[in-house]
């Protein structure tokens, strides 16, 4: 740990810090809210708004202390000590690194508040407000922070070597793990599979996804924590990771529909971008390349699984676009981090076929690890919510709309 603060590394993170924000208010918002029915756009930003200010305030009470304990005592493999507290140790002079830790506090929080904001892509237009609040409450304390924590707070996934630079893991695959099971345990849409539910406003959408891709640079080159060749190295393989994602999906529906579409082109974007996210601190340009087309690829496939064959309402496909895209950048991190794949060299520390295979088993602990801890545990909160508020709003109410239903709003009045 520095005892200096550096001026170039603070600027940056405070620039970062903004945008991964503006990633969830308005980049996610507006993204999702496009998606869905215009009955229920409403909600939508609702949701994404208030999450913003409950994940924050419970970050500071007691989020930040499970996922990293505080500074100076040695952090057990499962979770932080509860030394920081309402963040009792920190204070305007506490230095994480070469930054004041307010601000790695803050970093962290922007991680913290778009997670939970991920998983109503799976559940939306058919959950109560209540119902989300409370559970994304518990699972912010019992799956993110303890899993967080396993990765970049000391805990035993990143002490095995885990590579997770900007969160695969503790982000995507968290967050698609809990909205697959969400789908399943609330059921699919009324009328899910024999009504056409199109996006309501591709617009909208668009423009989400625009700050959406704006905004990962904060999230990915943030998480270098310093403004220095590993921050813009990673901002260089995000954006070419989300331009080949983008450009794959759209050659798939070219390939197989005759037509691309728009709503194609920013769904690939994005799974480019969540499966490049792992391994942007530690693969190269040539690399990059290949996990995003190989994203656009397999991501689609995955959601026409997912909805055609298996029958999951996973409404704004958060599972097969952030679930399978964390997995998949996690397990490609594992071989594009090693420095000699010649043009598709990465900056890690992998060197020769049995370091790969080795580094393979790790990266695939921490995606089984993952994926069955969050799975488990959001199925239980699930059910316990379930029983205290009931999850789901009745046929009637989801036939008029979570707008007027649990808002009295209208998204449009024209």
């Amino acid at each position: 740990m520095a005892d200096t603060i550096s001026g170039a590394d603070t600027a940056w993170m405070l620039t970062s810090t903004a945008l991964v924000l503006f990633m969830t208010l308005p980049g996610l918002s507006l993204f999702y809210a496009g998606l869905v029915r215009v009955k229920n756009a409403l909600s939508v930003l609702m949701q994404c708004f208030a999450l913003t200010a409950l994940m924050s305030v419970l970050w500071f009470v007691i989020g930040y202390t499970l996922a990293f304990g505080s500074s100076g005592v040695e952090q057990g493999p499962w979770i932080g000590d509860l030394g920081n507290l309402f963040l009792a140790k920190v204070t305007i002079d506490s230095v994480s690194g070469s930054i004041p830790e307010t601000l790695f506090v803050m970093f962290q929080l922007t991680f913290a508040v778009i997670t939970p904001a991920l998983i109503v892509g799976g559940f939306a237009e058919r959950m109560r407000f209540s119902a989300m609040l409370i559970f994304s409450s518990f699972w912010l304390l019992l799956v993110y922070a303890p899993i967080c924590h396993w990765v970049w707070g000391g805990g035993w996934l990143g002490a095995m070597g885990l590579q997770d630079f900007a969160g695969g893991a503790v982000v995507h695959i968290t967050a698609g793990a809990a909205a697959l099971v969400a789908a399943m345990s609330l059921g699919g849409r009324r009328g899910f599979g024999q009504t056409a539910m199109p996006p309501h406003n591709l617009t909208m959408t668009v423009t989400g996804a625009g700050m959406l891709w704006v905004g990962w640079f904060g999230f990915n080159a943030g998480s270098a924590v310093a403004a220095d060749s590993s921050a813009a190295m990673a901002m260089l393989v995000t954006h070419l990771s989300a331009a080949c994602g983008a450009l794959a999906w759209m050659a798939m529906e070219w390939i197989r529909h005759g037509k691309p579409s728009v709503l194609g082109i920013v769904t690939g974007m994005v799974a480019g971008l969540g499966t490049i996210t792992p391994a942007s601190g530690s693969v190269g340009p040539a690399g990059a390349v290949v996990i995003g087309l190989t994203a656009g690829v397999v991501c689609y496939f995955a959601t026409i699984a997912l909805k055609n064959r298996l029958k999951i309402d996973d409404s704004l496909d958060v599972f097969p676009v952030h679930g399978v895209g964390g997995a998949l950048g996690l397990f490609m991190a594992g071989i594009f981090c090693s420095p000699s794949l010649g043009l598709f060299s990465g900056n890690g520390f992998s060197d020769g076929v049995s370091t790969i295979v080795g580094q393979l088993g790790i990266q695939l602990t921490g995606i089984v690890a993952t994926f069955f801890y969050t799975v488990i545990v959001s199925w239980l909160l699930l059910r316990l919510v379930d029983r205290l508020v009931s999850l789901r709003v009745d046929q009637e109410e989801e036939t008029v709309g979570l707008d007027i239903v649990l808002h009295d709003e209208r998204g449009y009045d024209l």
